[in-house]
């Protein structure tokens, strides 16, 4: 196993917050060469110093049959997206098996997880600076004759939102603690803005589509490269492509159930269905809506591959925790099936009304069937109801703001444009919330806990144990969602039993569970918005600092809140209005992002015939002649390209470390376009 090459790193005790200051000189020296090689390829391009570009650039038009400036760039994201999301299931995996890092360098995971990240953005600084003239009307013009697709700037972004979550995370760390949850605020940066990444990729094939189209209409070679017609470009490859990527979208999504897939959830259980609900409802009426019969099933089939792969690969091969996984192929027949039955592109808010209720409900039912099949926590059955209550609404929003991608990505500036279509994908974002708010309150059951008998299976050193817990009040643990023990983080896989009741208020492991090592093992009960547990066996952690938990034959010990146990390390400390801030923070740039990617479909759809009518406040294209200085279009690129670097002044130094380019990058794009913008006012 790769990590045993680590493992003189991890011998001492691994610190408990923010990375050793050796790593993040290495890590700045590194980032510095690569961010300087970055700009210095993409401004040598610009220049006509370096050719390297364009020959990449042709070679990918050949390939694929779409300009330069969307082939070489979607193909690098869509490597990179993959690299990024392997590392992230081997992060997981690794965190969930032998706990914290000895620091950011020494675990593995992490190279991929950065390489990828950075790729993502290098794809979009490539989709930036590679056209040569202007790729379409969605263009933003940067300086004179520079233009840019407006799907490289959302990819730029959400690469740069990313990449923006490894110093803060490093600055959590050091502040907070380590959370040890999927769920960080920092943790979410990473995950979202890679997820997020395929709109860009998206929006980069529909514009190179465009650009073809009208280079065809005009008989010329098009805009950044020839087009080459035939199989590279043919409806087939088309749809294969848009398949593709929106089963990337599936998975990107999918990320966000990381902690049921893995077997430590920290929420309640009701999260799982509802985020079910909003990936399937945001990917599958996506996929149904743009590529037409069959696209929901084949977004799955793509989706099953590389999930399946990963499982494979992190589990069997890498000999980590094998993570399980949502079907989602009961949600595809029921899309499927409502697209017979109705016209997506006729309507296609409505059908993505009718395809999400139908993902919350009955797509609910079958993922509950799943659970009880490959699932770490089985939803009982007195769940389903709440469950699909919450995943209804939750499946019709997200079926919307799928169906607004979608029609922004088919041109239909009639769909999209408008203020109605505007205010359902808003409202869908506000549902989807409210919902999620509503499930964060959970509580820890006044004066109760439990009294619990060992037996032992297995001696020490390597000791396990059979445990008997009798519960305090008896009825607490009556028709729980989850009644199990956990042991985790003890250099082996990780370790789930089921309590099973034996008497009234008295319930037993269906199997042993280690109490000696490093192994964390608590036993965990989940009823409704109770979430408590009760510790059996804790190392001592002079990192932290905690005194360690023993396992006696028989004790008795009151319940605790099943995060606290979970995020040991979290600093328990600090002020509520220094968290609250750091929120805060987090949560702006997260809403500035997704700003940013409705502004950028909204432009992409206002291209499309027929135009709309221009009201008060829309966002569309609005012509101008060539060369002229200043206006909306250049002053929103510059603010969207320093928005996210500005909001992350106060930490250059881990900024540069493990997310230069995404700081250096925008604002040497903002200062050029500043510099020509002054350059354009002084000529005559």
């Amino acid at each position: 196993m790769l990590t045993h090459l680590l493992s003189p790193l991890a011998a001492a005790s691994p610190p408990a917050g923010g990375a050793e200051v050796g790593q993040v000189i290495g890590a700045t020296l590194a980032a510095c060469v690569l961010t300087a090689a970055l700009v210095a390829l993409g401004l040598g391009h610009r220049s006509g110093r370096f050719a390297v570009l364009g020959r990449w650039s042709r070679l990918s038009t050949r390939l694929s049959g779409l300009p330069g400036w969307a082939a070489l760039p979607s193909g690098i994201a869509t490597v990179s997206l993959l690299t990024a999301v392997f590392g992230m299931y081997w992060d997981i995996s690794l965190h969930i098996d032998n706990g914290r890092d000895p620091g950011p360098l020494a675990n593995p995971a992490h190279y991929f997880i950065l390489f990828g990240l950075f790729g993502i953005f290098t794809a979009g600084w490539f989709a930036i600076v590679l056209p040569q003239e202007r790729p379409g009307p969605a263009a933003i013009r940067i300086a004179g004759d520079w233009h840019v697709p407006v799907s490289g700037i959302m990819l730029m972004a959400c690469a740069s939102f990313a990449l923006l979550g490894f110093p803060l995370d490093d600055i959590s760390h050091r502040l907070f603690g380590q959370d040890v949850t999927l769920w960080g605020p920092t943790h979410l940066m990473m995950l979202g803005g890679a997820g997020l990444s395929l709109v860009g990729i998206l929006g980069l094939l529909t514009e190179g589509r465009a650009a073809n189209a009208a280079a065809a209409a005009r008989g010329s070679a098009g805009a950044g490269g020839t087009h080459v017609a035939g199989f590279a470009d043919s409806a087939r490859i088309r749809h294969v492509r848009l398949v593709s990527a929106c089963g990337g979208l599936l998975v990107g999504l999918s990320i966000f159930q990381g902690e049921f897939d893995f077997g430590v959830p920290q929420f309640r259980l009701l999260y799982q269905p509802v985020l079910i609900a909003l990936a399937a409802g945001v990917a599958l009426v996506a996929a149904r809506s743009l590529a037409g019969r069959g696209a929901a099933l084949g977004a799955v089939v793509f989706y099953l591959v590389v999930r399946g792969g990963l499982a494979l690969l992190v589990g069997p091969v890498l000999g980590e925790t094998t993570p399980h996984f949502p079907l989602y192929v009961a949600e595809a027949l029921l899309v499927e099936a409502i697209g017979l039955r109705m016209t997506p592109a006729a309507a296609p808010f409505r059908f993505a009304a009718v395809a999400g209720a139908a993902v919350g409900s009955v797509g609910a039912g079958a993922e509950w069937a799943w659970s009880h099949v490959w699932g770490w926590y089985p939803w009982p059955a007195h769940l389903l109801g709440e469950a699909i209550a919450l995943a209804v609404p939750v499946g019709i929003a997200g079926g919307v703001l799928g169906a607004f991608a979608a029609s922004a990505l088919r041109l239909r500036s009639e769909m999209v444009v408008t203020r109605r279509a505007r205010g359902a994908a808003g409202g869908s974002v506000l549902v989807i919330a409210v919902v999620l708010g509503f499930l964060g309150f959970t509580t820890v059951p006044a004066g109760g806990g439990a009294t619990v008998t060992l037996t032992e299976v297995h001696p020490a050193p390597a000791r396990t144990v059979d445990a008997t817990v009798r519960f305090e009040p008896p009825g607490v643990a009556r028709d729980a969602d989850w009644l199990t023990t956990i042991s985790w983080q003890g250099r082996g896989r990780l370790v789930v039993r089921r309590l099973r009741e034996v008497a009234g208020g008295v319930y037993r492991t269906e199997a042993p569970i280690p109490v000696f090592g490093s192994w964390k093992t608590n036993i965990r009960l989940h009823r409704g918005n109770v979430m408590a547990s009760v510790p059996v066996y804790l190392p001592a952690d002079p990192a932290i600092p905690a005194a360690g938990v023993a396992a006696a034959s028989r004790f008795r010990r009151p319940f605790i809140g099943d995060r606290v146990l979970l995020q040991r390390e979290r600093k328990r400390d600090v002020p509520a209005w220094l968290w609250g801030t750091a929120g805060a923070i987090v949560l702006a740039c997260a809403s500035a992002l997704l700003a940013l990617l409705g502004w950028g479909l909204v432009r992409l759809a206002a291209t499309g015939d027929p135009p709309p009518r221009r009201s008060r406040g829309a966002l569309v294209a609005r012509p101008r002649a060539h060369g002229r200085p200043g206006g909306r279009d250049e002053t929103r690129v510059m603010a969207a390209a320093v928005v996210v670097p500005l909001a992350h002044a106060g930490h250059v130094i881990e900024g540069i470390a493990f997310a230069g380019p995404a700081i250096v990058l925008p604002i040497a794009l903002a200062v050029i376009a500043l510099r020509e913008r002054r350059r354009e006012r002084r000529e005559p």
